[in-house]
């Protein structure tokens, strides 16, 4: 089985989570599924320390999009310095990956958030950018002042802000 046909396939390293993680993304995304589940095998155990037999890596589709989970142990961690951005065209989208990614996980400002697992994701209103490269230099500064105060982000809110309504 052909796992990926894209060049660039993000690889997410986990201490020993990777299939739980992986079941967790694709039950949050649409049009998302697991590809295939490979496992360690007794050769290499000195190097990989691993039990034969346990997952090694979960090869999985978010909305179309290949990732790869592998369980490497833990001496990697994820941080902010890579995150995941999810573009969403309403509020109730918003709401949804924003209310299912923070469970367990970390609120961060301006619509960022942590997962239980640490991967970092932005969950982001499709109008955002728009609002922000206004050529009306004001709307601009009056969406970035009220996105500035958020954490979840609040669709309704930056559309007043942008129409100067408070």
């Amino acid at each position: 089985m052909k796992v990926s046909t894209r060049k660039i396939t993000p690889c997410l390293w986990f201490d020993s989570q990777a299939e739980e993680a992986a079941q967790f993304y694709v039950s949050i995304f649409q049009n998302s599924k697991i590809r295939a589940i490979s496992r360690y095998a007794k050769a290499g155990q000195d190097i990989h320390g691993k039990q034969p037999g346990s997952v090694m890596t979960v090869a999985f589709e978010i909305d179309g999009q290949a990732f790869v989970a592998l369980n490497g142990g833990p001496q990697f961690k994820f941080n902010e310095a890579v995150s995941f951005q999810i573009n969403c065209e309403t509020q109730e989208e918003i709401d949804h990956f924003w209310n299912k990614l923070t469970e367990n996980g970390q609120e961060g400002p301006c619509g960022w958030l942590k997962d239980r697992y640490g991967v970092s994701w932005q969950v982001v209103p499709a109008v955002l950018p728009e609002m922000l490269m206004d050529a009306d230099a004001e709307k601009a500064e009056r969406v970035t002042k009220a996105f500035m105060q958020m954490k979840k982000f609040d669709v309704a809110a930056l559309k007043r802000a942008h129409a100067g309504q408070g």
